[in-house]
């Protein structure tokens, strides 16, 4: 608030009597202009015109023509807010009354037409005389005062303390009004829990994106400690889960940018992106980069740079781009120009893109990658998901015999390590699951006959693509950073 404020302020001393005030809040604009109208004037004050009402000040002023006539012929000191006047300003005589006020206003710098839209619509014969100005969303201090306010209407329920600074942070994106919809909703459930209102905030943010198509919101439906072996990686999330904050960046911390998890097909890296978000309590959103280039959206660099756009909108979030290699199409023969323009887009925006917005990217085809998404600076990590070595693999039995209802004490899970060598994670979960219908069918436990019958007939993904298996490790090689702490013998490149 306080950078618009600065902004028309200057505009105001610069005597740039025509002003364009982008932004979707129109009661915070004008809340910000009031201030503002009682420091830069001696006596200012604030009109408001919409094309339903007229000017709150003149009767019959419905019409742009009429409310532009009315404060040409008898303007007084401080703002006049127009608030509908975008969708009229391409018309002759709306611009030639604008460029009137222009001239007529400048020379005394005492009245100052404002027009407050969501949508920036300044014509060309405008452009010199409008003063432009889009007012950022509400910062994380503006957004808990807000929820606070809306608390204090409620004094029978009250936000512990020590979750107000998680509080501010996940707010952020959401507009004053949002807020007040939301915290209200959540006070009259009577649910105050620090889940139940982080779930209400993801909810409020994924229809906030849900009308751009393309980004797809992921529930938090996993936690990090389901996530079976590369204790690498969960360690190098669980160190920086302090660093992915607000508080983080005003001390001027280093806050993680962003990993690019590489690997064979089922060892993990997208089960890696959801626990990242479930762990630092964010939202989780999944860009679909099919859909950009589909051209349903239209131009595909123009979609993508939207669907950019939208995540910051909702900082702090994670972006997860699936099989990154395919999406952008970055060294491919039949690269096309929109994939080449679309990845120097992502490039820049990675250097450049908002603190709060972690960038998690998954790649099977780690041999397209070229080397300039690869280097240090555009993610803070290159992780490698091997299939998993003995002790993995158990946790990983462990992990989804829990899960499908089984005690893992009551089966004999070393005996399954040797047969399911070389397996991956997705493939040991299939086993157990194909074992709990077979029980299911008979009304029983399962039993560890049933998961052996299963290992048995499976044959891994290890075998059928043994070749292009054994490339990727022999690519990832002393290029990555393995996701495991464990490297079996199994795991070493062929030379």
């Amino acid at each position: 608030m306080s950078t618009v404020i600065d902004q028309i302020r200057s505009a105001v001393q610069g005597r740039r009597t025509l002003v364009y005030l982008q932004t979707q809040e129109e009661d915070r604009a004008v809340e910000a202009l009031t201030k503002l109208a009682d420091e830069c004037f001696d006596n200012g004050k604030v009109s408001t015109w919409t094309c339903v009402t007229g000017l709150d000040t003149i009767r019959n002023t419905n019409t742009p023509k009429a409310a532009l006539h009315a404060i040409l012929e008898a303007p007084h000191e401080g703002f006049y807010v127009m608030k509908d006047l975008s969708e009229f300003i391409e018309e002759p005589e709306v611009v030639r009354a604008l460029r009137n006020a222009y001239h007529q206003f400048s020379a005394k710098s005492k009245t100052f037409i404002v027009i407050v839209s969501p949508v920036r619509v300044i014509p060309p014969l405008l452009d010199k005389e409008m003063f432009f100005v889009e007012m950022p969303m509400p910062d994380s201090r503006e957004l808990l005062e807000h929820a606070q306010q809306i608390a204090g209407q409620y004094p029978d329920i009250k936000l512990p303390k020590e979750f107000l600074p998680q509080l501010a942070l996940s707010l952020r994106g959401l507009t004053i009004r949002e807020t007040g919809h939301l915290m209200h909703r959540v006070f009259e459930a009577g649910k105050i829990s620090e889940e139940d209102v982080l779930s209400q905030i993801f909810a409020e943010k994924k229809m906030l994106l849900k009308k751009a198509g393309f980004l797809e919101f992921i529930p938090q439906q996993l936690n990090i400690d389901t996530v079976g072996g590369l204790e690498i990686l969960k360690d190098w999330v669980k160190q920086r889960k302090g660093l992915f904050t607000q508080k983080a960046i005003d001390a001027n911390l280093p806050v993680p940018k962003g990993v690019l998890i590489m690997g064979i097909s089922g060892c993990g890296k997208s089960m890696s992106a959801k626990a990242i978000a479930s762990l630092w309590h964010v939202p989780l959103f999944r860009l679909d980069m099919n859909l950009v280039f589909s051209g349903i959206y239209g131009n595909p660099e123009e979609s993508f740079h939207r669907a950019l756009k939208a995540i910051e909108s909702v900082a702090p979030a994670v972006l997860w781009i699936d099989e990154i290699e395919n999406a952008l199409g970055m060294t491919s023969d039949s690269t096309s120009a929109e994939q080449s323009l679309t990845f120097s887009a992502f490039l820049t925006w990675m250097q450049e893109k908002p603190p709060l917005v972690f960038v998690t990217a998954t790649a099977n085809k780690i041999e397209a990658l070229p080397a300039e998404i690869i280097r240090k600076g555009r993610f803070d990590e290159v992780f490698f998901c091997d299939l998993p070595g003995d002790d993995e693999r158990k946790a990983i039995f462990n992990i989804h015999l829990k899960l499908n209802g089984v005690d893992p004490d009551t089966i004999e899970i070393d005996r399954l390590l040797h047969p399911t060598k070389g397996w991956s994670g997705a493939e040991i979960e299939q086993a157990v699951i194909a074992a709990r219908i077979d029980a299911l069918q008979e009304e029983r436990d399962v039993t560890f006959q049933d998961l052996m019958r299963h290992t048995i007939r499976m044959v891994p993904l290890s075998t059928t693509m043994a070749e292009q298996i054994r490339a990727i490790r022999s690519w990832s090689h002393n290029r990555a950073t393995l996701a495991s702490k464990a490297k079996p013998k199994s795991m070493v490149p062929e030379k």
